[in-house]
């Protein structure tokens, strides 16, 4: 009786774009109660720069997400910016399933309405 040799399965691999990191953090954000919107534009230019309000560091499969965020006046901004880092986690993961480190989240202005 002859044996087999066993082929190693190929590994398969699938790349996350950081743009779609960017947008699904973004819609994260804007979705917290007392966010009034993100600390600059994200546009094609700002993702270019690397000077927009979301960056994203990849450590091997690991995302490491930095934003900025305008709160509402009246918001406490410490409630706001934790609420941010656990939506942008919680969604970035299960939309995309990278792994998420931190997230770093810096108040940069309040909006008086």
């Amino acid at each position: 009786m002859e044996v087999e040799e066993m082929k190693p399965a190929a590994a398969s691999r699938l790349k996350i774009s950081d743009d779609v990191i960017i947008t699904v953090a973004k819609l994260a954000a804007l979705d917290v109660k007392g966010v009034a919107s993100l600390g600059g534009e994200v546009g094609k230019m700002s993702k270019l720069r690397k000077n927009g309000p979301i960056k994203i560091s990849m450590m091997g499969d690991v995302a490491a997400i930095d934003m900025n965020i305008v709160i509402k006046s009246g918001e406490k901004a410490f409630n706001v910016a934790q609420e941010v880092q656990t939506a942008v986690k919680e969604n970035v993961q299960n939309m995309t399933g990278v792994p998420v480190a931190r997230v770093n989240v810096t108040v940069g202005g309040v909006v008086f309405e």
